[in-house]
């Protein structure tokens, strides 16, 4: 007997009653009810039942069992659509089968064969198999491999969506609805299963008999693997397995688990959050970032967190995150630590409690084009990040200030446009506690209004361009100190004022190179607070009454601005034409600037202060609004003429690609200003110290340098005041250098270093940048490997290899920055501060890489705060190591454990905390 090829073109059949074919599909649905969790199926025909046997016509001839003649051909036209009664279809959509070399029916063993390279496709799913066998009489069905002479091949192979199945051989009951599967090979999530028995119970539910899992990319070979004596798994749901043991390359290590549950779920799911292990000299062993999370809705989670340690300090934390897609998203945190010292009743014993509060808030630009509304906020206790026991916030204890913001916008649409927005704000300096809060801020504008522009065409001259608006601003101002924060008496002294301010101003040209501008400003003031001054004489001194009730004043002034645009050329190439430097290009922007501000002596009133025998030995002067939100007005009159000098220098040399026909242009200086002024009116010190600012960018804008100065024209007396003599006219310079400051950072890496930042850095610096700190890592990374809300790389997001054995690129970065300030106001001639700050990462292989936060305080002569970290990939497993190695915050944090989600909470985590004493 000899079988023909047929061609490897997919058979389509529609199924119309129970026969032959159906029998073939029914194993098809049934096949797939069984491999995935689909409960689509049908049932085959019961063991009594006869399928007669039909002649048909077909290209390929199939050669089978003499007892059966004629042979079956599959393509013919069902017998059963001859029927008077119409059967209901049993499939859905159409079934596509192939074999490379045969399709068999035997009618004497009631069997159906599909041989090399069977395939089967049927909607969304798929199978693939060496060999699939329906044995109709049984309810039965197998798929298999197929031997030859090197071994097996062809191990079936199941998917559906995601989910993909590889056994060696299944066994199949299409009446019950159960399966063996041998040496099945299954993944979810990352997580590779291999059983060498597995029963199938139902649609949804397997149970395995020495299995092994392990998330390790090479499953043949892993690195580790955990061994189980049975499991029970739902795909898409859960995994629960028994007496469990960890292998590592094959050896059997002591870790074991006596039960074991993996959720399995795509969506996100309430559980619990393992805390991670650590000791405190001073608080005793603890458990950190331990607690529970609660996945609410899919806009809205929660988890809460807490620290507890054997001395009886603890902390709790709450965190949460909101999304609502295209409108808006944000993320609230609150800590709150209460915090022990040492033993009560010990001498030394000290407790004391702290809190933080945080809350970002961001709205989609699309979800409301007219209103808009924002949060940034982080207050709370001035000590909270010098003294938190948390080792998240390690680098942040030299955060030294707190500050926060909500705002509300919203536009009114029409002509003129009329702007309005709220604002919340605080300012905490955690040094000394000061708070300055505005609860709130009120600001109302109306657009520019240009009265005299014409309706059609463009503005033309001082007329067509005079332009007003109005603004207002409205504040309730609170200073106040951390220690009152909250408290009843930190609203004593708040103050309430309101501003209104209508600027006037028109701009022209002149000469055609000359653009002039002059405006006009007035402002009035409103405030609900005044006060009353009188010298008491039984007292010897001053007194103050507050007086409550609305008060205004009002002020103005004029001023007018005339500025040009010079270009300046020098071409090298006219007199070298090899010259490397072709030419300098020099723009020069002056200006001159004219304002007036008259004395508004209405607002100022006088006292008398009178001595023990009734004279009066002087007169003080004080206006009632002393006390004013927006300052006093001002009782001198002003006439200033201002000067300023912008400057931008440029070069063109030789390009160094020597094919390359254009110049390369370089900058040579960005800017470099200069500024003064000059008061008409004063009686003495007219002119203002010369201010001179630049900055330049160099080696291929990789360094920025900005630097300052300030000049004083002015003399010193012998007691260090200023007086009204020219230095130079006193024996000294023409300027005196009072205060010059300087500051460079550098950027730079070699080629191979990608300058993508991984999950964990990332998170890092979001983490810093919401607690008020550095995100450039010169201070240092805030860093706790264990915690869930620092991620790090996933399994598999490995680091390009250039070679097995010998990375001969090696990846680095390396920041660095300078500062320094002088300051010679009053002849001290000191130098405040000189600090360089340098932070860098290298891989000094392609599993380690290294990295540095340090400083060096030229000014102290000492390091400053300095952080080193270690990381080892070790493919399914990585390993950190963070070590501060001096200061009073002296610590260490060792960590290892799995990259997968999955099994992150398996890892071994190690600290020695800073033992720093609560106020330090």
């Amino acid at each position: 007997m000899a079988f023909q090829k047929p061609s490897h073109t997919f058979t389509k059949i529609h199924l119309k009653a129970l026969h032959t074919k159906s029998l073939y599909i029914l194993f098809i649905l049934s096949f797939t009810v069984f491999i995935n969790t689909f409960s689509f199926a049908q049932e085959l025909p019961k063991k009594t039942g006869t399928i007669p046997a039909e002649q048909r016509k077909d290209s390929t001839t199939i050669v089978v069992d003499s007892i059966i003649t004629p042979p079956i051909n599959l393509k013919e036209t069902d017998s059963t659509t001859k029927d008077s009664v119409k059967q209901k279809s049993l499939l859905e959509g159409t079934v596509k089968y192939r074999a490379t070399d045969y399709v068999s029916l035997s009618q004497k063993k009631k069997k159906i064969y599909l041989y090399n390279e069977a395939e089967v496709l049927y909607q969304d799913m798929e199978i693939k198999a060496g060999v699939i066998v329906i044995d109709y009489s049984k309810n039965l069905v197998y798929a298999g491999r197929i031997k030859d002479s090197t071994g097996y091949s062809q191990r079936p192979v199941f998917t559906q969506g995601e989910n993909v199945i590889e056994p060696d051989s299944i066994v199949f009951n299409t009446e019950t609805k159960k399966a063996l599967v041998f040496n099945s090979r299954t993944e979810q999530q990352g997580f590779k299963v291999y059983s060498p028995i597995t029963k199938k119970e139902n649609d949804s539910v397997y149970f395995m008999k020495y299995g092994r899992f392990t998330t390790a990319e090479d499953e043949e070979d892993p690195e580790y693997q955990f061994i189980t004596s049975k499991m029970k798994m739902v795909p898409n749901k859960k995994v629960v397995v028994g007496p469990t043991y960890m292998e590592i390359y094959g050896v059997p290590t002591p870790i074991a688990l006596p039960f074991a549950f993996f959720p399995m779920t795509q969506t996100q799911t309430s559980g619990i959050i393992f805390p991670t292990f650590g000791e405190d000299s001073n608080k005793g062993y603890n458990l950190q970032n331990g607690g529970y999370y609660f996945a609410i809705s899919d806009y809205l989670d929660l988890a809460v967190l807490g620290d507890y340690y054997t001395n009886g300090s603890y902390g709790l934390r709450i965190e949460n995150n909101y999304a609502v897609r295209y409108k808006f998203s944000g993320n609230i945190s609150f800590r709150y630590e209460n915090l022990l010292n040492q033993e009560r009743g010990f001498p030394d014993f000290t407790q004391s409690t702290v809190y933080n509060l945080r809350w970002s808030h961001s709205q989609d630009t699309k979800a409301s084009p007219n209103s808009r509304f924002s949060a940034s906020v982080n207050l709370g206790s001035s000590s909270y990040y010098q003294e938190s026991i948390n080792q998240l916030n390690q680098s942040n204890f030299l955060n030294n200030t707190l500050s926060s913001s909500v705002s509300y916008s919203k536009t009114f649409s029409g002509e003129p446009q009329v702007n309005l927005s709220l604002t919340a704000t605080h300012s905490q300096n955690t040094n000394t506690g000061d708070i300055d809060l505005t609860l709130p801020t009120m600001q109302a504008s109306m657009g520019r209004i240009y009265p005299f522009a014409p309706k059609t065409g463009t503005k033309q001259g001082a007329i067509d361009n005079i332009n007003f608006q109005i603004t207002s601003r409205a504040e309730y101002s609170i200073e106040t100190n951390d220690s009152i924060f909250g408290k009843p008496e930190m609203f004593d002294d708040a103050i309430t004022g309101m501003k209104h301010s209508i600027p006037l101003t028109t701009n022209f040209k002149v000469f055609d190179y000359f653009s002039v501008s002059a405006s006009a400003n007035l402002e009035e003031t409103w405030t609900l607070e005044t006060i009353k001054k009188y010298y008491d004489q039984s007292l010897e001194e001053e007194v103050s009454i507050d007086q409550s009730g609305f008060d205004r004043f009002l002020t103005y002034n004029v001023g007018a601005s005339i500025g040009t645009t010079i270009y300046g050329m020098y071409d090298f190439e006219n007199e070298d034409k090899s010259a490397k430097l072709k030419a300098i290009r020099h723009v020069m922007r002056p200006s001159l600037s004219y304002s007036i501000s008259p004395a508004f002596d209405q607002y100022y009133e006088t006292y008398d202060v009178i001595d023990a025998d009734g004279t009066t030995s002087d007169q003080v002067e004080y206006t009632r609004f002393e006390n004013s939100l927006y300052g006093t007005p001002g009782n001198s009159y002003s006439s200033s003429i201002g000067m300023t000098l912008g400057n931008n220098l440029e070069a063109k040399i030789q390009p160094k690609d020597s094919t390359s026909t254009e110049a390369e242009k370089i900058t040579i200086l960005n800017n470099l200003n200069f500024s003064t002024a000059y008061d008409i009116a004063a009686d003495s010190l007219r002119w203002s110290p010369l201010r001179v600012t630049g900055g330049t960018q160099i080696l291929n804008n990789k360094m920025s340098i900005n630097f300052g100065m300030t000049l004083n024209p002015y003399a010193l007396d012998s007691n260090n005041s200023v007086i009204n003599t020219f230095n130079i006219n006193n024996g000294g310079s023409l300027f005196r250098l009072t205060s010059a400051n300087v500051s460079m950072s550098y950027t730079l890496s070699n080629e191979s270093f990608s300058g993508e930042e991984s999950a964990e850095k990332e998170a890092s610096a979001k983490e810093s940048a919401r607690s008020g700190g550095r995100t450039d890592d010169l201070f240092g990374r805030s860093e706790d490997y264990a915690d869930k809300r620092l991620s790090d790389r996933e399994e598999g997001d490995e680091k390009e290899e250039n070679n097995e054995f010998y990375n001969y690129k090696m990846p680095w970065s390396l920041k660095l920055a300078y500062s320094a300030n002088y300051t010679n106001t009053k002849r001290d001639n000191t130098i405040s501060s000189n600090s360089l700050m340098f932070s860098g990462d290298v891989d000094i292989s392609p599993k380690w890489s290294v990295g540095a936060s340090s400083g060096y305080d030229f000014l102290n002569q000492g390091f400053t705060y300095t952080q080193l970290r270690f990381e080892r990939d070790l493919l399914s497993w990585r390993m950190n190591f963070s070590w501060i190695p001096f200061s009073d915050r002296s610590s260490w944090n060792f960590f290892i454990g799995i990259k997968s989600n999955l099994l992150k909470d398996l890892k071994y985590d190690k600290r020695k905390q800073a033992d720093q004493s609560v106020g330090n």
